[in-house]
């Protein structure tokens, strides 16, 4: 084939509707962890999408370079198509078709490119439109698309469906497809627009189990026996969905019933044995019924024998998360900080190492130096690393409590420095430090700080790892 020819079968192939022109993965997204949110993180997962999941995994299969199990998940979504949309084939598939193009455009097979090319025109052509048209089950599978893959794009989620409902308003699809985008614009607490539109879902697809725990996890503490009817409704209707028994179990784990909230955890890694965030959610659940008991009923005259348990079964599945997937925040931090109460300092810092290796965002890592620091200062007493860490936390930009935390500490350490020797030079270098890093009335309550002489009242040790 010609420049001229490869050139125009490049500018047709960009006028396709598929995932290949639809630019899926953001640009501070790697590719490793794009996979792992879309087929391994999210918990929406529902078999009625096996055609657009593999349409997802051939995307990824061919940016990885392996372009023949790209083809070979096109041809297991084509399968998919002719099984669960018989009478919807040709519309359904102008996606795959296109998508198939382009990897037989990257794979230099030209002719095989062109082919494909030909039949989305076919279709097209009945539309009177040349490669792409204007039809509610494109923009809907382009929603489906956007929903599973994107980060930040769910106001562009909810165009899609509204385009598909303007001319199909009820349609079930189109309308859980509104309403799960609606749910993920939604800031807490729930506005009745948005609640409205989940009923209205469920009206339109009384069988869909995931819409009935999304909805219930937007009602409120006043509605929580309303919720909970729809959640176990929502189990009993479908007891193995892997995208209900997670969002049903964040449910649980939100109104505090860890119990239950790992009973179906464990039901979900029965399917998913292998998966690092149902470990991890799992090691959070029984991390939380640790916390859960008394501190002095922990030091003193509790269930050993029960708090042990916990304490280790935190500990497995929060290790057997790290040993799948190290990109999971916060599992190292919890990770060493049930081995601080356990004693074990070792472990401990080994796995707060771990956790500072990772990329984390600000507000994250921010905690990490408040838990480190406190780690260094109440069990290894080295006051020196716990100061520097709490200095490297405020140099954080965030008004967080761990912020707060920081300065608070830093404070205290340098009053008590200079209430032994009022002419301390690490004491009056913390307070300049903080005055440097001062907020409104920060500056003056950190230089009348330098003329306080007063004892420091010290945070009882552990404290902080909760």
């Amino acid at each position: 084939m010609s420049t001229t020819r490869k050139e125009s079968l490049e500018s047709s192939l960009r006028q396709l509707k598929c995932h290949f022109t639809w630019n899926l993965i953001a640009e501070d997204e790697s590719l490793d962890e794009f996979e792992d949110r879309v087929f391994n993180k999210d918990e929406f997962q529902n078999s009625e999408f096996k055609a657009t999941m593999c349409n997802i995994l051939a995307y990824v299969k061919h940016r990885r370079g392996l372009n023949e199990s790209a083809l070979k998940c096109l041809g297991e979504a084509e399968d998919f198509i002719r099984q669960q949309h018989p009478d919807q084939v040709e519309i359904k598939s102008l996606v795959t078709w296109g998508n198939y193009a382009w990897v037989y455009y990257h794979m230099g097979q030209l002719s095989k490119a062109q082919a494909y090319l030909d039949k989305v025109k076919e279709v097209c052509k009945k539309f009177s439109s040349p490669y792409r048209i204007e039809n509610p089950a494109l923009d809907c599978e382009e929603g489906w698309a956007r929903l599973k893959c994107t980060k930040n794009q769910n106001e562009r989620v909810k165009v899609c469906f509204q385009k598909a409902l303007e001319k199909d308003p009820k349609n079930p699809e189109f309308t859980s497809g509104w309403a799960i985008a609606n749910y993920r614009l939604d800031d807490w607490p729930a506005k009745n627009d948005y609640i409205d539109s989940l009923k209205q879902a469920i009206s339109l697809s009384p069988d869909n189990t995931y819409i009935k725990v999304l909805l219930a996890l937007k009602l409120d503490g006043m509605y929580e026996k309303q919720a909970k009817e729809l959640v176990e409704e929502a189990l009993k209707k479908d007891p193995s969905a892997i995208d209900t028994l997670l969002s049903a179990a964040r449910f649980y784990y939100k109104i505090h019933d860890t119990d239950r909230a790992i009973q179906l955890l464990r039901k979900a890694l029965e399917s998913l044995p292998d998966n690092a965030y149902v470990h991890y959610y799992i090691g959070c659940c029984y991390r939380a019924k640790f916390f859960q008991i008394d501190t002095r009923e922990r030091a003193f005259n509790g269930d050993r024998k029960k708090i042990e348990e916990l304490m280790q079964l935190a500990l497995n599945h929060l290790r057997k998360a790290e040993e799948i997937k190290e990109m999971i925040e916060n599992s190292c931090s919890f990770l060493a900080g049930l081995y601080v109460i356990k004693g074990q300092y070792e472990e401990a810092d080994y796995y707060f190492q771990k956790e500072f290796n990772k990329d984390l965002p600000p507000g994250p890592k921010q905690l990490l130096h408040l838990r480190y620091g406190n780690f260094q200062f109440f069990q290894m007493k080295r006051e020196d690393k716990a100061v520097y860490h709490y200095m490297e936390g405020v140099k954080i930009k965030r008004k967080t409590k761990p912020r707060e935390k920081m300065r608070e500490k830093l404070q205290r350490i340098a009053r008590r420095r200079l209430y032994k020797d009022e002419s301390d030079s690490e004491a009056l270098s913390i307070l300049a430090f903080l005055q440097e890093n001062r907020e409104g009335q920060q500056a003056d309550e950190d230089m009348e700080s330098v003329n306080q002489v007063l004892s420091a009242s010290l945070d009882e040790a552990g404290a902080e790892y909760k």
